[in-house]
């Protein structure tokens, strides 16, 4: 025996998932361009990297193993970038020239000759 659905009462929910189309790849909105880098941001970015350098090289000195028979400490030049600011930003300092990428997540300060 089959029933009639009564129009008063509201819709199931299995009426409405079969009433809907389910969505497709192409309904989806693409992700957001990412927005361009301000000179202001990159200005911010570069005096973070620097001063993380300055206190990555400080801790490195100071560290046990330089002493004269061992070779000692050869320098520190390249640090992980602060996280805080995304990579658009280390991307375009790089393609400024005024940071370099030394591999593995790493840069280093370019210093220009004078």
């Amino acid at each position: 025996m089959m029933t009639s659905a009564d129009p008063s009462l509201p819709p199931s929910d299995a009426d409405q998932r079969e009433s809907t189309p389910p969505a497709s790849a192409s309904q989806t909105n693409p992700p957001a361009e990412p927005a361009a880098v301000t000179a202001a941001e990159c200005k911010q970015a570069l005096k973070a990297f620097k001063k993380r350098l300055k206190l990555a090289q400080l801790d490195d000195e100071s560290s046990l193993g330089g002493g004269p028979l061992t070779g000692g400490n050869k320098g520190l030049t390249a640090v992980t970038p602060p996280d805080r600011f995304s990579q658009a930003v280390w991307d375009e300092l790089a393609r400024q020239g005024r940071i370099k990428s030394a591999g593995h997540g790493l840069y280093e300060l370019v210093r220009h000759q004078k």
